[in-house]
């Protein structure tokens, strides 16, 4: 074990529905807070999960926000809400969550954006916006949101986004272990500034119905066992997360729970200008192709995939169930 003294964390909710706290407590472990707490992870304060008073819990964030507590993780749940100046959300002493958020973050060491609401806007920012809901340093896919493309937390990283609607646990957690084993640089973070460790895989990798993708086999209703890309609009071909292979409570995903992937990991999901259930397409080919692939090459892909399906893929797509089976065939070498 090392003697690095724990780094202290203190987790705020603004504008978003909890979603993150509630998939953060089905994290794949028997204790949450003895795993953070070997992890090197010191939970100062969490607003749905810590036992401390009302005046207590604003004794802490005071202490932290004047430098009499150190904060080396600040972690922010929800949409920053700036509209009329902050006033869709107060703190109980009646000063903007904007304000509040803006100054902890001038001495936190790292800053945390937890789920796509923190990160880019997410649902919050959805429709008209009337609260002028936005991430911590997004909004939406565009640099800015509340703190400027230019914040650094004192330790020179920039807002870590651990981006999903909501985010996987252990993508949380692994995120606070590296922080704590000192071994996050801004090289581990990729373009929109989430972790690599997730966000360099595609929610396509891993995923049970590829078999069903590669003949472009696909599913025309929600029960059918076939690929959800080509009708009902599933990105999991463009998605960074790894969704497939770090499997949610150990057991499933969106897709392998029948139903498509919506990008909840990407800026702009919350508005994709049609149904999630609908995949959009122009002469019958859909709009979202997949992630490093040319158009030209994906139609002459898909035409020779179809023509060479063979029955059981072609009929078990469009089934709730699998109606036929593999044939059983020798495999040795001759």
């Amino acid at each position: 074990m090392s003697n690095t003294a724990p780094l202290n964390l203190l987790w705020l909710q603004s504008g978003g529905c909890g979603g993150c706290t509630l998939s953060l407590l089905n994290a794949d472990c028997r204790n949450l807070f003895q795993t953070l707490k070997d992890a090197g992870i010191n939970l100062l304060w969490h607003p749905s999960l810590s036992e401390q008073s009302a005046d207590e819990a604003r004794n802490i964030i005071d202490a932290c926000a004047a430098g009499e507590l150190q904060l080396d993780i600040l972690c922010l749940e929800g949409a920053v809400l700036k509209g009329n100046h902050g006033a869709f959300h107060r703190t109980q002493n009646g000063e903007a969550m904007m304000n509040l958020i803006e100054r902890l973050t001038k001495v936190a060491r790292h800053t945390v954006a937890i789920g796509s609401c923190a990160a880019f806007g997410g649902m919050t920012a959805g429709g008209c916006n009337p609260t002028d809901a936005c991430g911590l340093q997004y909004d939406g896919d565009v640099q800015g949101g509340l703190l400027g493309e230019d914040y650094r937390a004192t330790a020179g990283l920039p807002v870590i986004n651990i981006a999903g609607c909501p985010t996987h646990p252990n993508w949380v957690i692994e995120t606070f272990a590296a922080l704590a084993a000192g071994d996050i640089r801004e090289e581990n973070l990729d373009a929109l500034r989430r972790p690599r460790m997730y966000a360099d895989h595609l929610v396509h990798h891993g995923c049970t119905r590829n078999e069903f993708y590669e003949f472009k086999a696909s599913a025309h209703k929600p029960s059918d066992l076939g690929c959800l890309m080509e009708n009902m609009g599933c990105k999991g071909t463009q998605v960074h997360a790894d969704c497939n292979i770090r499997l949610w409570n150990g057991e499933g995903s969106c897709v392998r729970g029948g139903y498509a992937c919506i990008a909840c990991t990407e800026p702009g999901f919350e508005e994709p200008g049609h149904p999630f259930g609908q995949t959009p397409k122009i002469a019958g080919i859909p709009i979202g192709l997949p992630t490093d692939m040319p158009k030209a090459w994906f139609v002459a892909l898909a035409s020779l995939s179809k023509s060479a399906t063979p029955k059981r893929v072609r009929e078990n797509a469009v089934s709730d169930h699998q109606v036929i089976t593999p044939a059983s065939k020798r495999t040795r070498l001759k």
